[in-house]
């Protein structure tokens, strides 16, 4: 365990933790899907709503301004956190869903034609799947993928035989919700950029756990949400290079994105602000700037050590239990907190529920990756996925949980 980092400590700063789940301690290992809130974060929301409640950019009175000033300091955190060059390639969402479907529709639909193809890895989330099958077929373009190899991990030697001139976008998971495993980014846009072609990160999974810097990355766009890195939901943001937006035509339409209107037509505002129409998730926002407070104040390289201990340590007990399959790699330094597993004999909901009586929590189904998950001969999955307040106890309490269920399904 990473000295450094203390999740009993931690733990503290999350009310939730202080609950029992049927008379247990809680023990929450759905990260993959959600994370728990800080009282800071908490505090962040109700503090905008008692004290500077008012809509931005629009008002000359002081809550106007106060709240404006806020929202502005939340871009350039976000800004900071990924370290984009400047606040005008920040824009808000309200997910990594909407963040991809943005780029689908503003980018993707306008450069993308009939011939052209474009790849994405066959791990991904449906939402980095299902708008490219959607745009592909409305263009004509080829949806094609990544190759594997044996390992299952993403081969790019394969991969640069099949790129061409032809291809006109990537988009690929940072890191697997699923099986935890971490892309080679820099392969991976070092092809694209050779070909001509762009590259979009899906950074749900790792944005939150590890650092990460676009303009070391080179990516040309970044998607992300804030409910996964200690945030509240319903806002996320999409990273994308000045340049490219600056060519790209709004997805939505009304309020702040206009900067001029007559009867007859338009004008857009400028970065980021014609992206983001109508009035914005102003509290959200605020509050996703103090989540990145926290995570700055522990530092990312610990989050990520931190994680990657715990993997080892939870592969190494996982081990012990023979009716448990892993998905994926088993290698902790090819992947994230995130290990998805498959019980011989009990089916994941049953697992999931009987865990729950337990007070642990961790995620069942297909985890809006059907068709990975399919791959395996499986039509669902169990999946245990950690952050900053888990630690090996928790890993423990899961392995004797598993046990003692066994022993009834099985030995009943």
């Amino acid at each position: 365990m990473n000295n450094n980092l203390d999740p009993m400590n931690i733990k503290n700063d999350f009310p939730i933790f202080k609950r029992t789940i049927n008379g247990y301690p809680l023990i929450y290992l759905d990260n993959a899907a959600t994370t728990q809130k800080p009282q800071s974060v908490i505090d962040s929301l109700s503090s905008y709503y008692r004290n500077s409640n008012a809509n931005v950019f629009r008002g000359v009175h002081t809550l106007s301004i106060e709240a404006t000033d806020l929202y502005d300091l939340a871009r350039q955190k976000v800004q900071k956190f990924i370290n984009a060059k400047n606040f005008q390639e920040i824009i808000y969402t309200r997910n990594t869903s909407e963040s991809i479907n943005l780029v689908a529709y503003s980018w993707a639909l306008k450069n993308l034609t009939k011939g052209d193809k474009m790849f994405i890895s066959p791990f991904e989330h449906h939402s980095n799947l299902v708008p490219w099958q959607q745009i592909c077929r409305k263009v004509g373009a080829q949806l094609l993928y990544i190759p594997l190899d044996d390992s299952g991990a993403i081969d790019c030697d394969k991969f640069s035989s099949l790129i061409d001139q032809n291809t006109k976008l990537i988009s690929v998971t940072h890191m697997s919700n699923v099986l935890g495993e971490i892309s080679p980014i820099k392969d991976l846009t070092e092809l694209a950029h050779r070909f001509g072609a762009l590259i979009m990160i899906d950074g749900a999974q790792s944005v939150p756990h590890m650092p990460i810097d676009v303009q070391e990355m080179n990516c040309d766009f970044l998607a992300f949400s804030s409910h996964k890195m200690l945030g509240p939901t319903g806002i996320g943001v999409l990273y994308a290079k000045k340049e490219i937006l600056e060519i790209m035509d709004p997805f939505l339409f009304g309020g702040d994105m206009i900067s001029e209107v007559t009867y007859e037509d338009a004008k857009w505002n400028d970065l980021p602000y014609k992206f983001e129409a109508g009035t914005p998730n102003i509290a959200d926002a605020i509050a996703t700037g103090t989540a990145i407070d926290y995570l700055q104040n522990i530092g990312m390289e610990k989050v990520f050590d931190h994680e990657i201990n715990l993997v080892s340590y939870a592969l190494e007990k996982f081990s012990s239990l023979e009716n448990i399959d892993i998905l994926g790699s088993q290698d902790p330094s090819l992947k994230g907190g995130v290990i998805s597993f498959n019980h011989k004999f009990i089916h994941p909901h049953d697992l999931g529920t009987a865990l729950d009586r337990f007070g642990i929590a961790i995620r069942t189904g297909h985890h809006c990756a059907m068709p990975l998950i399919r791959s395996f001969g499986l039509v669902a999955a169990s999946r245990a996925s950690f952050y900053i307040y888990n630690d090996n106890e928790d890993i423990d309490k899961l392995i004797d949980s598993i046990s003692d269920i066994e022993d009834y399904f099985i030995n009943e």
